[in-house]
């Protein structure tokens, strides 16, 4: 919803701003006023509300119409204006009255009062005053009630009007106390706006209040006695849960209310409203939202007084974060992963990919990424700009937790462009590849380009990355210096534009520049070295632990190990009940990488398990007794590992339903501390399914869960035996060791229970794996064994502290180095210990124990028994607690389930409503189609019929015309054929007639010489001349006759012709035209009825 109806657009003005409804808001100016900050410390939008997080943790939420960011840049041009701040330097107090005058009428709207010093009289003493009215007469009216507030503030001292409770508040009169009614859902707006209905229906007797709310999370809202300013109520500001007001256009626009939890019981009641003036609803959410940012603002305030501004203050970082994905094959893109140097990316050739870009701001005032224009890639290092090449983009937007923008690209390599990146890299070469991503940010002038160069090596389509749990992404940071432009500056005055940009620079130019900068801080005595160390290394002697699931393991491998393997696994394979002879001198040194999860299954004997699969899934959807405890572990389990450290990721996911299902099936030990680092260990190499089969291999056949079972009886044996081999192996230690009281349990104990898991490189982790799934659980004696040998030396010159230091950091960072945990295993493989010697130990152990009991005295043997019954007292109520707590939060959260399923439950109602209605229109749509169709359908048959006859017709007459014309033919030929003989016969008698004969030739043409004329007398050869020439002319005349019907024959048939081709084009035009445009538009509405209906 739009704000600008309730709030208007407000213009920045000293004296008074003017709304839509040209209604002014008039500012008398006052000491200094706590300006809200514009910086929205803990609050989060949601949709049409806000949601404010006090520093407390005390969560409120606000829904109005509009947003809150609107809202608040309009309320604070007047709260923020410079003519108010400069006017308030000389104040002792901080905060702003806003009130009206109640001698003027019903035009005081709010107030904002300062708490009176000590000593004297609130009644006597005015402070200082900050107020903005509301009017809703002329302007005259507004002016003179501007000069008598500026007036004379003495006349207003002692009003009741101006209440002074004691904190600071803004006051808000004028309004009217509909009621309260209790609700199920004190978050729900629906429900909220739903009750604020019915109370504004049904209220018959309003109460006329002002509204006190403080300006600061630790106060407390009050209902106050507009007559004598007494306190009716109050409600702490950390038990209102909910602030909503009217929809625009509603009865209840000028109504607002809030929810708050009664009694400190799950008893919610929400408190309605009514305010004379609708404009001042706004205003009254925004106290209420501002209310949790006071405290905040001051302390940044009071830190800004006592120091200056850095010059970083208006400097911004940024994390850019680099992920390439693959296509692999499956119709999904992978994750790529890095070399085990962690610097280079290793690409396969030929294979479509995609470039995912996350851009995450650390530090500073959030800025707005608007969007993004331009994902660019170029081979190569310190490319130009002309030389980058634009991906398509594929999607923008917010990550899922709003804390990241993340970018996607789609990248074919197959361009010539990209031919660099596209063909294999040599061995131990790589080469760079630049990313760029250019962004739009909201409040900043220029687009900002944030430049990533990385390395890369390229390798055959067909190669096998065994990396899928390494690092998969290159991070980079970035500082981004902007300045702050003034109003003149910008591109126009309403413009989101507040800064342009200074400098941009990433983290490694940085580091470059402060090098090149000062080169004299490197050691240059002789014997200094300065390497440069990879970025996991530290120093040795740095107190911080290493943490668990450090290190990387690759999996290459050299081609003649892998056959070796491939060999033994395929004989391995005809017979799984057999072990291959030459297996446990493979194992002794390390299982490859690659085969690990595979070769751990046979070892452990899981390769037929679908039974246990089966029963895992089961398993998983009971509930487990100790699910808070493994909840808890969880997030310890290999935290510097990258499938492990996110909070509710794919690796903590698996790694948690793992340890639930062995807690289940395990009810006599269940879940106990170390299980998770072996579960996650087995979870690096194999799916969940198998990973739970093989942890309860290990914990059943090898004797793991021996080791927690009877007050951990086994694990002091397994103690014991260490110090006796100790005592054999490592006599000075233990000497030194037995003089400083240093015992085995005090730092071998993770030894045992985890399997080194917990604290030792991954590299070094998985090959002790290797030894336990082929030997036994004996091979940690072996393990525990080089490890005090090889740091004998160190052990020996320290003292109690000083030796549990040493196991603590030193010990397991210094195994961080491939070449270190190999020949800490050679040797721990090539100490010969005896199964015989350890039954002898485990023997003389039981031995000494039963002597103890018997030498034991029953009180302390009773005294003890004691004990170890109060030890599990105390765990039992800490369980206890621990459940009400999970039943407390659980009941909070089904709450909330219950609230977001009854929004969830009318979105639904309101969404079927309207589905329904959406049926009923397209039914009576499909009805008027369907009368239509029939219309035409009728329509286009009366039409058909017409032209059928039409044609019918024009084939009649066509018909009658070619008839006249043939007949007219046949007429002409008889005459033309009539007329030859005539003159055949005329000829013959001619050529009979000797007179004739000499007067024409043979052609029929009068002869021109003359002849002499014959005896018989000149008359009687004129007669016969002039009968001839008579005959002649006849002749003549009849041809011309003939030949003139017949051209008006031939114009006739021509005339015809015309005419049927002028029909039969008509007719083909009609078919064309008017019939196939009805028939297709029956089709369409037959076609989108069909839809419709399915």
């Amino acid at each position: 919803m739009d704000d600008k109806g309730s709030v208007g657009k407000i213009s920045v003005s000293s004296d008074s701003v003017s709304t839509l409804n040209s209604e002014d808001f008039v500012l008398v100016s006052r000491l200094g006023d706590d300006t809200p900050s514009s910086t929205n410390n803990g609050s989060d939008d949601e949709k049409t509300g806000l949601k404010v997080i006090s520093e407390e943790g005390v969560s409120f939420k606000i829904v109005g119409n509009g947003s809150e960011q609107q809202l608040q840049r309009e309320l604070e041009d007047v709260l923020m204006d410079p003519s108010v701040a400069d006017a308030g330097l000389g104040s002792d107090t901080g905060m702003a009255s806003l009130t009206g005058d109640d001698h003027g009428g019903d035009h005081g709207l709010l107030s904002n009062t300062s708490p009176v010093p000590p000593g004297s009289d609130p009644l006597s003493v005015a402070p200082p005053k900050l107020e903005m009215v509301l009017p809703v007469q002329t302007a005259q009216e507004s002016e003179l009630n501007e000069r008598s507030y500026r007036g004379d503030e003495s006349s207003s001292e002692g009003s009741p009007g101006s209440p002074i409770p004691d904190e600071d508040s803004v006051v808000f009169s004028q309004l009217t106390y509909l009621g309260c009614a209790s609700v199920n859902a004190p978050r729900s707006e629906v429900e909220a706006l739903r009750m604020m209905s019915i109370l504004r229906g049904q209220c018959q007797l309003p109460l006329d209040v002002t509204l006190s709310v403080p300006g600061v999370s630790e106060g407390t809202v009050r209902l106050l006695d507009p007559h004598n300013n007494t306190e009716i109520a109050n409600y702490p500001i950390y038990k209102i849960l909910f602030c909503v007001r009217g929809h625009d256009g509603t009865p209840e626009s000028d109504c607002f209310a809030f929810t708050e939890s009664h009694y400190n019981a799950e008893i919610f009641r929400i408190h309605v409203f009514r305010c004379q003036i609708q404009e001042a609803v706004s205003r009254i959410l925004y106290s209420f939202a501002t209310a949790f940012r006071r405290s905040a603002k001051r302390a940044f305030l009071s830190s800004q007084q006592a120091a200056p501004l850095t010059p970083d203050s208006d400097l911004f970082t940024f994390t850019v974060s680099l992920e390439i994905r693959e296509d692999d094959g499956k119709g999904t893109f992978s994750a790529v992963a890095k070399d085990k140097d962690k610097q280079s990316f290793k690409l396969r050739a030929g294979l479509d990919k995609k470039i995912v870009i996350y851009v995450q701001q650390t530090s500073n005032k959030e800025l707005a990424i608007e969007r993004c224009f331009g994902l660019l890639l170029s081979p190569g290092k310190n490319v130009k700009n002309s030389d980058m090449h634009l991906l398509d983009l594929e999607s923008m937007g917010k990550s899922s937790d709003g804390k990241s923008y993340i970018i996607t690209g789609s990248w074919n390599p197959n361009t010539p462009q990209f031919q660099a990146v596209n063909e294999e890299t040599p061995k131990d070469k790589f080469m760079y590849m630049t990313t760029a991503v250019d962004l739009v940010i909201t409040e900043v002038e220029e687009p900002v380009r944030f430049l990533l160069e990385t390395r890369v090596r390229v390798c055959s389509p067909n190669d096998r990355l065994f990396w899928p749990f390494g690092k998969r992404s290159y991070t980079e940071t970035f500082y981004l210096k902007l300045r702050q432009m003034e109003r003149k500056e910008r591109k126009s005055p309403s413009s989101d534009t507040l800064y342009e940009v200074v400098s941009l620079e990433s983290e490694t130019e940085r580091e470059k520049r402060k090098t090149t900068a000062s080169p004299n801080i490197l050691p240059t005595g002789p014997g200094t070295m300065a390497p440069s160390p990879p970025e996991d290394d530290e120093e040795e002697d740095n107190d911080e632990p290493l943490l668990s699931g450090s290190g990387d393991v690759s999996k290459e491998c050299a081609e003649k190990i892998l056959e070796t393997w491939g060999d033994l696994l395929s004989k391995w394979h005809m017979n799984l009940s057999v072990r291959p002879r030459q297996l446990p001198a493979l194992v002794r040194s390390g299982i490859p990488e690659a085969l690990r999860g595979e070769v751990w299954q046979l070892l452990a004997g899981c390769h037929n398990n679908d039974h246990q699969v089966e029963e895992y899934r089961t398993l998983i959807t009971k509930e487990s007794p100790q699910d808070s405890a493994i909840t808890r572990d969880i997030n310890r389990t290999f935290p510097a590992h990258d499938y492990f450290k996110d909070t509710g990721g794919d690796g903590q996911d698996s790694l948690y339903k793992i340890c639930k299902a062995y807690s289940v099936y395990d009810e006599e030990i269940g879940y106990c501390q170390g299980q998770s680092f072996l579960a996650a260990v087995l979870l690096l190499h194999m799916p969940e399914e198998q990973a739970f089969s093989v942890l309860v291999k290990i914990m059943f056949d090898y004797g793991l869960r021996d080791l927690f079972k009877q007050n951990f009886e086994d694990l002091h044996c397994k103690f014991f035996i260490l110090e006796r081999l100790m005592q054999e192996y490592i006599p000075d230690l233990y000497n030194h060791f037995l003089n400083v009281g240093l015992e085995a349990h005090m730092y071998a104990s993770q030894w045992f229970l985890t399997l080194f898991t917990a604290k030792f490189p991954l590299y070094m982790v998985f090959h002790i794996i290797d030894l336990l799934l082929c030997e036994g659980i004996s091979v940690i004696f072996n393990v525990a064994l080089a490890l005090l040998k090889t740091s004998k030396d160190d052990l020996i010159q320290t003292d109690f502290e000083g030796a549990l230091k040493f196991f603590r950091v030193p010990v397991p960072k210094r195994y961080r180095s491939e070449e270190n945990a190999k020949k800490l295993m050679e040797l721990a493989c090539s100490m010969k210990i005896s199964q015989k010697k350890l039954k002898k130990y485990e023997k003389e152990y039981h031995t000494i124990r039963e002597q103890q009991e018997q030498e034991e005295a029953p009180i302390e043997r009773y005294e003890r028994e004691n004990r170890r019954l109060q030890e599990a007292n105390m765990r039992l109520e800490q369980e206890n607690d621990d459940l009400a707590h999970e039943l407390v939060s659980s009941k909070i959260a089904l709450r909330k389930d219950l609230d977001n399923a009854e929004e969830k439950a009318d979105a639904l109602n309101k969404e079927l409503l309207l589905t329904k209605q959406k049926l009923v229109d397209s039914e009576d749509e499909k009805r008027r189609l369907e009368e239509e169709s029939a219309q035409l359908k009728e329509m286009c048959r009366r039409e058909l019929d017409k032209s059928e006859s039409e044609i019918k017709k024009n084939g009649t007459i066509i018909g009658e015309y070619k008839q006249i014309c043939s007949q007219l033919s046949q007429r002409l030929e008889q005459q033309q054929t009539a007329t030859r003989g005539e003159l055949e016969k005329i000829r013959s008698k001619v050529e009979g007639c000797e007179k004739c004969s000499s007067l024409f030739n043979k052609e029929g043409r009068i002869r021109v010489a003359a002849t002499k004329a014959p005896a018989g007398g000149p008359d009687e050869t004129d007669e016969e001349k002039e009968s001839l020439k008579n005959q002649l002319r006849e002749m003549e005349l009849e041809l011309a006759q003939t030949k003139l019907q017949l051209v008006e024959a031939e114009c006739k048939i021509q005339d015809l012709e015309h005419h049927l081709g002028l029909a039969l084009n008509e007719v083909q035009a009609a078919k064309k035209t008017w019939f196939n445009r009805t028939l297709s538009s029956i089709k369409t509405v037959t076609g989108t009825q069909g839809k419709d209906t399915a």
